[in-house]
């Protein structure tokens, strides 16, 4: 009854934070306002963030409040850009963040802590879609729980705690009245990263895999969560590959890769990788597997 008691009051208090910031960064505008969909407060998941810091328990709080942090500076910076450097702030800001992650998560997660911070990357691509972001992360902290259940008979908390926190925002966000951020959205994708580490651990103790067995497990489930994004954002992601990228009929591994590797910071790698150059994919098995989504490189198309 007491953890009962304690998921309630968690799903309360992201609800009422949500509330409190929409109204708050609708009026404070500049970066946390946008004019998309008749104007929409943005880094509201600056809320469930807030909450995952009080109820996360450590070390995983310590990487929230991390990235946390610096996903927010980005929400707060914007799009700005300055000459010396070939990137957005906002990017340099995320990708302190993610290695700062990388670096201080090794100590207690090892090697997975790369993975950790990789979760961010689909994560942040289906919060571009409303309620996209809220769905992924309620059907798999709920898919989890109940496996855990049926295998353990107990549920696994830490999974409850991200589930309740999400279900306190989301109906704000479903109805497209409220944008996650990349506070929110990277904030529960290190949640989902942690979790999922920790459920590797377990499942590598009991078998005897060791750090090995603990990274493939955490790389198979960002691999089952990224597949889930691209197919409930597949109409999205066929009209974006489609009209934008010029990829004509895309694949299901086309809509993957763009999860796994799409936005800023994925053209920002192909750019830093490819320079100016354009790799056409012309055997149907590759572009099958996604490869004219991986290696579309947009600063040379633009030549």
């Amino acid at each position: 009854m007491d953890e009962i008691l304690f998921l309630v009051l968690i799903f309360l208090l992201s609800a009422v934070l949500t509330l409190l910031f929409k109204f708050i960064f609708a009026r404070l505008g500049g970066n946390l306002y946008t004019k998309i969909r008749n104007g929409t407060p943005r880094a509201v998941g600056l809320a469930p963030f807030l909450v995952l810091l009080l109820f996360f328990p450590p070390p995983g709080n310590y990487l929230i409040a991390i990235i946390g942090v610096f996903a927010f500076l980005d929400d707060l910076i914007g799009r700005k850009k300055v000459k010396s450097i070939p990137f957005e702030v906002g990017q340099l800001s995320r990708g302190i963040g993610m290695i700062l992650v990388m670096v201080v998560g090794y100590s207690y997660f090892g090697p997975a802590s790369i993975l950790i911070a990789l979760m961010i990357q689909p994560l942040n691509i289906a919060d571009m879609q409303p309620g996209t972001a809220c769905s992924t992360i309620i059907i798999m902290t709920s898919i989890l729980t109940v496996l855990i259940y049926l295998t353990t008979g107990n549920p696994y908390f830490l999974v409850l705690i991200v589930l309740a926190a999400c279900l306190g925002y989301a109906p704000l966000d479903y109805l497209g009245k409220i944008m996650m951020g990349e506070v929110g959205n990277h904030s529960f994708a290190v949640a989902l990263g942690i979790i999922y580490t920790l459920l590797g651990m377990e499942v590598t103790n009991f078998y005897n895999w060791g750090t090995p067995g603990v990274f493939l497990i955490v790389l198979v489930l960002l691999v089952v969560t990224s597949v889930l994004i691209a197919f409930l954002r597949r109409d999205n992601l066929t009209y974006f590959l489609e009209d934008e990228l010029r990829i004509e009929n895309p694949y299901f591994g086309d809509l993957l890769m763009d999860v796994l590797t799409g936005g800023g910071l994925g053209d920002l790698t192909r750019k830093l990788a490819l320079k100016k150059r354009s790799i056409k994919i012309e055997s149907e098995w590759e572009k099958r597997l996604g490869l004219r989504r991986l290696l579309y490189n947009p600063y040379a198309v633009s030549e």
